[in-house]
C-alpha cells in the first residue's frame, strides 16, 4: 500500500514537471488585444495602433468623464461615451487614420491600416 501511494505521488509530481504547472503561462487575458484602445487620464492607449484591412477596432472609455471617438475626415464617430461604454468601427482600407475626443481636443490618436 505504501509503495502505491508512493508510486502515485511520483507520478503526480513528474506530471507537474512535465506540464510546467506552476509555471507561468501566458494566457489570452494576459495579452493585449491588438484591436482595443482604452481612453483614460485623458489619453487613448495606444496609439498609434497599428492593424490589418478588415479589423475592427473597439475604444472602451475607462475615465471617469464622457469622452467621444471622432476620426478628423468623417470616416467613424462615436456618440457619448460614459464610463465602460465603448465604440466599435470596422477598418476596411488601409491608410492612416487620425482621431480626436471633440470633447477633449488634446487627446488624439491615429490607427494605421495595414
Amino acid at each position: 500500500m505504501i509503495l502505491k501511494r508512493s508510486r502515485l505521488l511520483l507520478t503526480a509530481v513528474s506530471m507537474v514537471s512535465l506540464w510546467g504547472i506552476g509555471a507561468s503561462i501566458p494566457s489570452v487575458a494576459d495579452t493585449p488585444d491588438s484591436s482595443k484602445v482604452v481612453v483614460k487620464d485623458f489619453k487613448f492607449n495606444p496609439t498609434p495602433l497599428t492593424v490589418k484591412a478588415g479589423t475592427t477596432v473597439t475604444w472602451t472609455n475607462k475615465d471617469d468623464d464622457v469622452h467621444t471617438v471622432v476620426s478628423d475626415t468623417g470616416a467613424f464617430k462615436s456618440g457619448a461615451m460614459d464610463t465602460n461604454d465603448s465604440f466599435s468601427f470596422k477598418f476596411d482600407k488601409p491608410g492612416t487614420y487620425h482621431f480626436t475626443c471633440s470633447l477633449h481636443p488634446r487627446m488624439v490618436g491615429t490607427i494605421v491600416v495595414q
